[in-house]
């Protein structure tokens, strides 16, 4: 399909996707960038792929590093905390099991917090400017006001893993570049309704 070949638009973003995103640290500005791309594809407003890009990923490489290493510490430290509190659990019994069921129950809560900010923080970061507090604040917003759009990009997002964990697995390398184009499109018009409400906090 001319639309995977390596000469399509599509291929040549991913390929600068995946390349910024190498050292890990830059995921969150690579990240952004991809999107910012894939919105601009969507609303007809593209001109050279690799030009809009890296307008993306420098205007963004502060603002996007930040907040992507706060997710990524927060992501750790959420999963060693599940990890840890499931297995005291398993190990427990009487009210001690009680306890830790009730505790499962509260991380599993706040992981879901934490997805609708991932699934949000990014496309939102590419399409507005605001500072880092305001940006992770309105991205659970707009998740939880948005609901059926964030269960969508979530299910986009969860058939592509299993794909390539269990179908697939060099799917990887489009993985991404397809979940956030189509992201990009399930966002795109709930994102144009809220550019245009900036929000009032201070950093």
């Amino acid at each position: 399909m001319k639309f995977f070949s390596y000469e399509s638009r599509f291929s040549q973003l991913l390929l600068k996707w995946l390349v910024c995103s190498l050292p890990i640290f830059t995921m969150g500005a690579a990240t952004t960038a991809l999107y910012y791309t894939c919105l601009k594809v969507i609303r007809n407003e593209e001109g050279h792929v690799a030009a809009a890009f890296f307008h993306s990923f420098r205007e963004n490489f502060r603002q996007a590093t930040v907040l992507w290493l706060i997710m990524l510490g927060a992501g750790l430290l959420l999963g060693f905390d599940v990890y840890t509190v499931w297995h005291l659990r398993a190990s427990a019994a009487g009210n001690l099991a009680v306890m830790w069921t009730l505790v499962l129950a509260v991380l599993f809560a706040v992981t879901v917090v934490y997805v609708i900010v991932l699934e949000n923080i990014f496309p939102l970061l590419a399409s507005v400017e605001n500072t880092n507090r305001a940006m992770l604040k309105n991205a659970l917003l707009i998740g939880t006001h948005y609901l059926f759009a964030t269960i969508l990009v979530f299910a986009v997002h969860f058939a592509m893993f299993y794909a390539v964990v269990a179908i697939f697995t060099p799917l990887i390398i489009f993985g991404e570049g397809l979940c956030a184009m189509i992201s990009a499109w399930l966002l795109n018009n709930i994102l144009i309704s809220v550019s245009g409400e900036p929000d009032e906090d201070e950093a």
